[in-house]
């Protein structure tokens, strides 16, 4: 439905989603402790609970979970078997082809997927402003990130990275409006956490959970909170409000959360290029971002919608 979209609700639309972001690439550090744990058991435990923690907070939230049917389990299983099961999956196999920055580039393509076909799945066109600022993001998260050596199979992994990474969101458009960021986000990682446990106790075995340290239970729990449990909340909240296309874009703003943590933690501060990266991030995001005039009718990608011809009941 459109609906007026003054300036002043644009940010508080896209706020869930920049926070969700920041918190995912403030998590680069903490998933290091990970490296050496047992991969589908270690996810299992964060996924369930997470799962866990998010009914808790949906019921205190007063959020209403419903049982999906029909089509919306395929929507969502998909997105769990690949957002969250074969993402993993992908980024551990594919570093052991490739140098991490390379598998973080293709990642950084996510914006201009979103941009081109997270409208199409909304029912519009995709939205120029919105075509015009991802290859700018994309540029600047490449700068951030950097490049690396590869093999052919490196560049297949990363292929696949980034296909599980634009699923995670594309998938969860059909099912939003019924079950909305909390429902999504619930079933999405119960049912991911549940199939990482059937491949934890078959490729692991049952008692891999004892290999896990204190330090990576500790790196898990963070992991499960703020970026299962909250992230997804919050980035699911702004694909709502303003769309797959537009929300895309906010996937920029990882790479910087992650050389801020970075340099906090000790690595050093970030070189000329990434400075220059971090630049042409922001401004891809003013450009694709910046709020339309007040009273302007929008579409939740941002384009400028037609207005109704009447006011009538459906």
């Amino acid at each position: 439905m459109d609906t007026p979209s003054p300036p002043s609700a644009s940010l508080r639309q896209l706020l869930p989603g920049m926070v969700g972001m920041v918190l995912v690439g403030s998590s680069v550090t903490v998933s290091h402790a990970l490296v050496d744990a047992p991969l589908f058991t270690s996810q299992a435990v964060r996924y369930l609970f997470a799962t866990a923690l998010l009914v808790v907070m949906a019921r205190l939230a007063g959020a209403r979970l419903v049982w999906p049917r029909g089509r919306e389990w395929l929507w969502l299983t998909g997105l769990a078997v690949s957002g969250l099961v074969v993402f993993n999956v992908a980024v551990v196999r594919g570093v052991a082809h490739a140098e991490p920055a390379v598998i973080a580039v293709a990642v950084a393509c996510v914006p201009l997927v979103l941009g081109v076909l997270g409208p199409l799945l909304e029912g519009r066109g995709p939205s120029r402003q919105v075509l015009l600022a991802a290859p700018v993001v994309m540029a600047g998260a490449v700068l951030v990130e950097g490049t690396g050596r590869t093999d052919a199979v490196g560049v297949a992994w990363a292929a696949l990275a980034l296909a599980c990474e634009a699923a995670f969101t594309l998938l969860a458009v059909p099912v939003l409006r019924r079950h909305g960021p909390w429902g999504v986000s619930v079933h999405a990682i119960w049912l991911g956490g549940a199939l990482l446990c059937v491949l934890g106790v078959t490729v692991e075995g049952p008692s891999a959970v004892r290999e896990v340290t204190g330090t990576q239970w500790a790196a898990a729990g963070y992991l499960a909170v703020m970026v299962t449990a909250v992230a997804f909340v919050l980035w699911y909240s702004t694909v709502r409000s303003v769309g797959a296309g537009r929300a895309g874009l906010l996937t920029g703003i990882a790479p910087l959360a992650a050389a801020a943590v970075g340099a906090v933690s000790g690595t050093g501060m970030p070189g000329p290029y990434v400075w220059l990266g971090i630049a042409v991030v922001i401004a891809g995001l003013v450009v694709g971002l910046r709020p339309r005039e007040a009273g302007a009718v929008t579409a939740p990608d941002g384009r400028p919608a037609r207005p109704a011809p009447s006011l009538r009941a459906e």
